[in-house]
């Protein structure tokens, strides 16, 4: 390009870098020369230039998860109006797969780090990045991790869920949710358990479920609820993923939500209202979520004074058709026959 513009190849770069002005003959030799050749610049090299890439990376664990994928929509939106390009690093939920990823920040791929992780803390997690200076924690909490984290009220989302089923005048209430181990399924069993104990209501350890937050747990936690020969009235499912779960498995028996059991989910995805019931659950707001999260990793990138806090938004519970009054077990009657005067029981 230089040779067919008949000037140097600094003077060229410094040029397309915008760090010269050049006369107009010989600025237009250069765009002349740019258009003949249809050079574009690398984007990587400029990055590294600068010292910085203009893009931020999301770590996810499952984009097929409708909860992930609306998160990664709003963090993408949010980054794009300030100028980043989103790279989405799906883990499929391997603990390997999410530190090759935390490695791109080491390796300086991208300026910042969003992630969002279904792992508790091992040890192992950021252990590479003692100051996490570029890094924010999303949706997931990890105890110890001294970042800036977004996350959402889930003992206020379990407490008000069973609150509200209680209300409706269920006693047996089963909680399905995802892995003990993680911050989330403790908070919102820590509601649960909170809106048992204020309404007096003894825990049931036999109707507790701890798995993972996935329709497929969510059936077969229900299946084998159903197959008792006393199942509960109705189910607190700490996921809509979960809650999906549920009702499949209880249609698959040929049984109704919420004739036959009353179902309230978490997180309020988009197709919980397109459900048969649609699903009552607890809404959070999830595009705020990942916009703030966007917000605070670039003001980190901006080298702004960012303490390692917790934003916390709260949640509502959001009514649709999937909870009732549980069903009055049949009584039997005594009345009087006419034909005879002899006393029958009839159901």
């Amino acid at each position: 390009m230089a040779a067919l513009a008949k000037v140097s190849g600094a003077a060229v770069s410094r040029y397309l870098n915008k760090k010269i002005t050049l006369p107009i003959a010989t600025a237009h030799r250069i765009d002349q020369a740019v258009l003949k050749l249809e050079y574009r610049p690398n984007a990587s090299a400029l990055g590294l230039s600068k010292g910085r890439t203009d893009t931020v990376g999301l770590v996810t664990p499952n984009i097929a998860n409708p909860f992930f994928a609306c998160l990664a929509s709003a963090v993408e939106e949010e980054a794009a109006a300030l100028g980043y390009s989103t790279v989405l690093c799906s883990t499929r939920s391997l603990r390997q797969q999410e530190l090759l990823h935390l490695d791109r920040l080491a390796s300086k791929q991208v300026d910042g780090l969003i992630v969002m992780t279904n792992h508790g803390h091992d040890g192992t997690l950021f252990s590479k990045f003692p100051g996490h200076s570029r890094i924010v924690l999303l949706g997931e909490d990890v105890l110890g991790m001294n970042v800036p984290k977004v996350l959402f009220d889930n003992i206020d989302g379990g407490f008000k869920a069973t609150s509200y089923l209680i209300s409706k005048g269920h006693t047996r209430i089963a909680h399905i949710s995802g892995p003990e181990h993680l911050v989330s399924a403790q908070e919102r069993f820590a509601g649960f358990r909170k809106a048992c104990i204020e309404q007096r209501l003894s825990l049931d350890p036999s109707l507790l479920y701890f798995g993972t937050y996935s329709q497929s747990y969510g059936y077969e936690a229900m299946d084998a609820l159903l197959s008792r020969p006393d199942p509960p009235t109705a189910v607190f499912a700490a996921s809509d993923f979960i809650a999906i779960g549920v009702l499949e498995a209880v249609q698959a028996r040929g049984k109704n939500v919420p004739h036959d059991i009353s179902l309230v989910g978490f997180d309020d995805i988009p197709l919980s209202n397109l459900l048969n019931p649609p699903l009552t659950t607890i809404h959070l707001p999830i595009v705020e979520l990942g916009k703030t999260a966007v917000r605070l990793l670039h003001a980190r990138i901006q080298d702004e004074p960012v303490p390692p806090a917790t934003v916390r938004f709260p949640v509502s519970l959001l009514e649709r058709s999937s909870v009732s009054a549980p069903r009055k077990t049949p009584t039997l009657k005594v009345r009087r026959a006419r034909s005879n005067g002899r006393k029958s029981s009839f159901s």
